[in-house]
């Protein structure tokens, strides 16, 4: 282990023995990764995306279509003699798109892009909700330990408080120092109150993200891969970071938007056949042959012929429409892809600087935090033996109690900031990981095997279907409510001595 990863590692966060059972880190990320509504939900809309490709597909593929109709003729034009009084008709055609001026094609080209960029954004996804996680586990270990600190620094000063009482009582002290303590012991449980509140505050956004409660939470596992400097951080960002991919792919999928859009000015050629059935369902009167001339008695009535009650028919062809004028609208559509194509170009540029950026900045707070844990700690060992030297030398009278209650308070401020800088160095570590795209749950290698969630199965499931009678089951909620869990308090394992261990 190197040192830096031996500083994010150090247990800074005691405030008490190890309990028998407690949850890790590991269990926190994997509790999530089943059940944060955000993350199942973004795998969702995934698959809605996937479904994209289906859908442009279907374009290019052969139709066939079925229509039929009864008609009762109500009233009969009156110079149609033997029209019938009822009709029923069916028939079925089939259409075979053969030329579409690339749309088709390029449709398709371009529903695959966006396939892969929703993928991206799914990784992305995932490595932000972990983000939290890391965040919301870190702040609950140093919310914890920043609740014993204050504690014990409430419980020290009750004693400072009680013992200066009693020596003002002999006339050893005056009344300043007697209302000093006080002050100091008013100010400590105050500060515990706040970070009480904190400490709530940060177990509540844990069950949030996680969907239950911690449990005494351990100290973290070092985090695997950190660059070595800030360049190699940036050229794996610039090739791993999930939204500049995904950016990358959408501004591909705009390009192939520009040629479906110019497809509208090209010919359209399908082939055709169909098959027609009509019955008059025996409404259609029988004619007769010369019929009697009522002004002529003494001719004869010719022969009665039976009209045929049904008809059908097939036909197939070829079909062929070129578009002469419309009126600009291909051109229009045309430019308003290219636009958008160029939003999409100009968008890659901005995700790189911002991942950029995200980089730098991350590991500039990493670096800052790993100083500040160095400083802290040679902070706290200075403060320890002041606080040590002040109380010996109070004890004969060469410092005041104002003095103590100095060093007690410097002590507890270094403290403080040593467990801030760790949990702070530990965040942005674990935020550099992030950006550079490799902390997702491949890369963390915690989930047990088969648990990986692999978005490109159902790609591959739904991609290449045809029949339209193809469903999933109903959705369901797949996440749990937190409902019943119950509020969380500021409660803290039992306190022993609070310690602040180093580790390089």
């Amino acid at each position: 282990m190197t040192a830096m990863a031996a500083i994010l590692t150090a247990g800074v966060f005691a405030v008490g023995a190890m309990p028998a059972r407690a949850d890790t880190l590991q269990q926190a990320l994997t509790e999530a990764y089943r059940n944060n509504p955000t993350l199942v939900a973004a795998r969702a809309q995934q698959r809605a995306t996937d479904e994209g490709v289906a859908v442009e597909k279907a374009a290019g593929r052969p139709s066939l279509n079925a229509n039929g109709a009864v008609t009762e003729f109500l009233k009969q034009n009156s110079t149609s003699f033997f029209a019938p009084d009822r009709l029923f008709n069916v028939g079925v055609d089939l259409g075979v798109p053969i030329y579409s001026g690339g749309a088709v094609k390029n449709a398709v080209r371009a529903a695959e892009e966006r396939v892969q960029a929703g993928q991206a954004d799914l990784r992305g996804t995932e490595s932000a909700i972990f983000s939290q996680v890391v965040a919301a586990y870190m702040d609950v270990l140093r919310n914890q330990a920043l609740v014993g600190l204050n504690a014990n620094q409430v419980s020290v000063l009750e004693t400072n408080t009680q013992a200066t009482s009693d020596r003002f009582e002999i006339g050893d002290l005056t009344r300043t120092d007697v209302a000093q303590s006080e002050s100091r012991l008013a100010l400590a449980r105050s500060d515990l109150q706040t970070a009480q509140a904190n400490l709530i505050a940060a177990r509540e956004n844990y069950i949030a993200l996680v969907g239950q409660a911690p449990n005494d939470l351990q100290p973290p596992p070092s985090l695997p891969g950190l660059p070595e400097d800030v360049a190699m951080a940036v050229d794996l960002a610039l090739e791993n970071n999930p939204d500049l991919i995904a950016a990358r792919e959408r501004a591909q999928a705009a390009g192939y938007d520009i040629e479906v859009a110019g497809a509208g000015r090209l010919p359209r050629i399908s082939v055709f056949t169909g098959y027609d059935y009509q019955n008059f369902l025996g409404s259609v009167p029988s004619q007769i042959l010369n019929p009697v001339d009522p002004t002529d008695p003494g001719t004869a009535p010719g022969p009665v012929i039976t009209t045929p009650q049904s008809a059908s028919a097939a036909q197939a062809g070829i079909s062929f429409t070129l578009p002469i004028f419309q009126g600009g609208r291909p051109a229009a559509l045309q430019r308003q892809a290219q636009a958008r194509a160029s939003a999409a170009l100009e968008n890659v540029i901005a995700a790189e600087r911002d991942v950029i950026s995200q980089v730098r900045s991350a590991w500039s707070s990493w670096q800052a935090s790993l100083a500040i844990i160095r400083s802290s700690q040679i902070a706290v060992d200075a403060a320890e033996l002041s606080l040590e030297g002040v109380r010996a030398e109070n004890s004969i009278g060469n410092r005041t109690v104002l003095d103590v209650l100095n060093a007690e308070q410097e002590l507890l401020t270094a403290r403080a900031q040593l467990v801030t800088a760790r949990r702070n160095a530990y965040v942005a570590g674990f935020t550099l990981l992030a950006a550079t795209g490799r902390a997702e749950a491949r890369d963390l290698g915690f989930l047990e095997e088969g648990l990986l969630y692999d978005p490109a199965l159902n790609y591959d499931r739904v991609e290449g279907k045809w029949w339209d009678w193809q469903r999933d089951p109903d959705p369901v909620t797949i996440t749990t409510s937190t409902a019943d869990t119950p509020a969380q308090t500021a409660a803290v394992p039992e306190l022993e001595e609070i310690t602040i261990e180093r580790d390089y």
